[in-house]
């Protein structure tokens, strides 16, 4: 079976070539991403295996069905860059992973709050410089703050569980409260309710029109002054001209985010030595409250070994004809 995998990255590689060793998949890695533009490479393979950022939209699509690709292998949970109309219509499968070490990102998460709470990275490249002051780095204690969290499928269920364990108050807003969390101490609100109380609000839900832009700025005029939002979810959760405005006037008091609206264009390149076009996130680097990482939160090992092992699993009972169970429709 011959399969295009693209996005790929050194460690994309690594992790494919040792696990997929002994099965008969036949991989070409390809470093650019799936798009209408590229499509074209497609031909001649029997499935594609695609990450966040490849573009794989109705254009996209047809062009797989007319190069005879039958399978779209998500190497992710997030969906949202596949039009799925479109793949039904071309009988073309769709499969995903939908839960990798979910621990992974809710430590990411809370690694954001610690970082930007007690600014260990400006203190480091302090000290690295021989200044030992303690100016402008003052903290706050997480013990009783409210942590509220938007969405609690299992990583947002992790990172409830880590918050209970730093002695923080949870609440929590999700279509589908968990009896568990609340056994353990989470209380469930409306998500205005959530929005209007938190100290500090992290995001755990998926992107759908329905949480598109869910914090805007009429969200964040319900918020606390001075608030902390987190986003390890997608980026167009957050509508980025209204936080900056919120930055701006010291409505949000400290941003840290994993994930960026327009980061197709950024995330798992190296543009060091290139001039970024992006006035938005240029203009978000340029706060001493935000804290920004390149869709990272996933990254560890654990999650990258469950990452490859799902997905070649999905592959294989496609291959074999068995029931998709990580199937998305």
């Amino acid at each position: 079976m011959k399969i295009a995998v693209f996005s790929t990255k050194v460690y994309d590689r690594e992790y494919f070539e040792k696990y997929g060793k002994d099965e008969l998949f036949d991989f070409t890695f390809f470093e650019t991403s799936l798009s209408a533009a590229t499509v074209n490479l497609t031909h001649g393979f029997d499935a594609v295996c695609v990450f966040v950022n490849d573009k794989v939209d109705d254009e996209t699509i047809n062009g797989l069905a007319s190069n005879g690709v039958k399978l779209i292998a998500l190497r992710c949970a997030g969906f949202n860059n596949v039009d799925l109309e479109s793949a039904k219509k071309n009988k073309i499968k769709v499969v995903r992973v939908p839960a990798y070490s979910p621990e992974a990102v809710a430590e990411h998460a809370m690694a954001l709050i610690l970082t930007l709470n007690r600014k260990t990275h400006k203190a480091y490249n302090r000290v690295r410089e021989g200044n030992f002051s303690l100016n402008k780095l003052i903290g706050f204690n997480l013990y009783k703050k409210t942590l509220g969290v938007i969405g609690t499928g299992k990583i947002g269920a992790a990172f409830c569980r880590i918050g209970l364990g730093f002695g923080c108050k949870i609440i929590a807003y999700d279509k589908y409260p968990s009896e568990e969390l609340k056994t353990s101490g989470v209380e469930y609100k409306t998500q205005h309710e959530v929005l209007e109380q938190a100290d500090i609000l992290s995001l755990h839900c998926p992107l759908t029109p329905e949480t598109k832009h869910i914090i805007d700025a009429e969200a964040l005029t319900g918020m606390k002054e001075g608030v902390m939002i987190i986003n390890t979810s997608r980026g167009a959760l957050i509508n980025t001209g209204d936080i900056l405005d919120g930055l701006k006037d010291g409505k949000v008091g400290y941003l840290g985010i994993d994930v960026y609206e327009q980061e197709e264009n950024l995330f798992y390149k190296d543009l060091s030595e290139s001039i970024i076009p992006d006035d938005l996130i240029l203009r978000l680097n340029s706060f001493p409250n935000v804290l920004i990482t390149a869709h990272q939160a996933y990254f560890t090992k654990e999650a990258m070994t469950e990452i490859t092992i799902t997905t070649l699993n999905n592959i294989k009972s496609f291959k074999k004809g068995e029931l998709l169970e990580n199937e998305v429709s």
